[in-house]
């Protein structure tokens, strides 16, 4: 979509593989509340190690280039099915109205730059302040800054990963095809994860939820970037120094995967664009369920900063 190539794509999204591509390239990336848009086979297939994990933290979700295309792929794509026990009705929610002319006057933002954790690049910050701008100072939106509360859950979060994870059958694969896995996978897969560390893995789990609950009775929706940093060169996992701090090299990643762990709505926007050209993600996150607010809130902000008219330089 981002080159003109292609109306609309459907992600799978674990911890934010539709926002994250979404905010690298200028489109939007929907993650819907768990469970509106059944997931089957992909994480429920346990015939095969490697579509057989994820399953309390997998979506699937539109890639669009405005927030009306992704309303309309969600009419089509929401509802039950019987193979997914996760899956519910969303008679609640007209899809097709999501992105009407509503005001979001009035609404309260949770606005937090870093979660109070997390490196992010200058630029990533500045194209976000601005976008958070245009929320509070054109749409009336009342805006404050905060920290969530919780701490980075990281670590939980992969351990969460692995717990959903045939690795015995994933382990088999590696010693078949590990030279042609990706490291990363590889190091995951084979370490010696005990007991504790997948139960205290719940137990981070439980408490971002809680905590997720306690902001979210104050505000309508929470506001972050996407990601920590705009998109960078092919062939690395991620940068391992983020404005001067040395991180691991999936940090950049770190704004998306909560909304995995919690379920909650999920949206990225375009916010804007780097010096050098590159688009930076704000990412929209809503109450349980409240998938239309989430849309609704994107769809003001298209309009008060529309970008599906700007595209790629062609580099010929």
């Amino acid at each position: 979509m981002a080159a003109g190539l292609g109306p609309v794509a459907l992600g799978s999204d674990g911890g934010g593989s539709v926002r994250v591509p979404a905010a690298h390239c200028g489109l939007v990336g929907f993650k819907a509340a768990m469970g509106r848009v059944p997931v089957w086979p992909g994480c429920r297939d346990e015939r095969f190690a490697g579509v057989s994990g994820w399953e309390s933290l997998e979506h699937i979700g539109p890639l669009t280039r405005t927030v009306a295309d992704a309303a309309l792929m969600m009419s089509v794509l929401a509802g039950p099915d019987p193979r997914d026990r996760h899956s519910i009705p969303c008679g609640d929610v007209d899809w097709t109205e999501v992105p009407a002319d509503g005001g979001v006057a009035g609404l309260r933002v949770a606005y937090s730059a870093d979660l109070g954790y997390l490196a992010v690049d200058p630029e990533v910050r500045r194209v976000v302040g601005e976008a958070v701008g245009v929320l509070e100072k054109y749409l009336g939106c009342r805006v404050e800054a905060v920290e969530p509360g919780w701490g980075n859950p990281a670590e939980a979060f992969a351990a969460l990963i692995a717990a959903e994870t045939d690795l015995t059958g994933m382990r088999r694969l590696i010693g078949e095809h590990g030279a042609r896995m990706s490291p990363h996978l590889v190091t995951m897969m084979q370490r010696r994860w005990t007991a504790e560390e997948f139960t205290d893995a719940n137990m981070v789990r439980k408490a971002v939820v809680n905590r997720m609950g306690c902001l979210m009775s104050t505000y309508d929706v929470l506001v972050t970037p996407t990601t920590a940093v705009p998109a960078f060169e092919v062939g690395i996992q991620g940068p391992t120094v983020i404005d001067g701090r040395k991180v691991p090299d999936t940090a950049w990643t770190g704004f998306t995967f909560p909304a995995n762990l919690t379920g909650q709505p999920a949206v990225s926007v375009p916010a804007g664009w780097t010096r050098d050209g590159l688009p930076v993600g704000l990412h929209i996150v809503g109450r349980h369920l409240a998938d239309a607010q989430v849309l609704g809130v994107a769809a003001a902000f298209e309009r008060a900063a529309p970008w599906a008219d700007r595209w790629p330089t062609d580099p010929t």
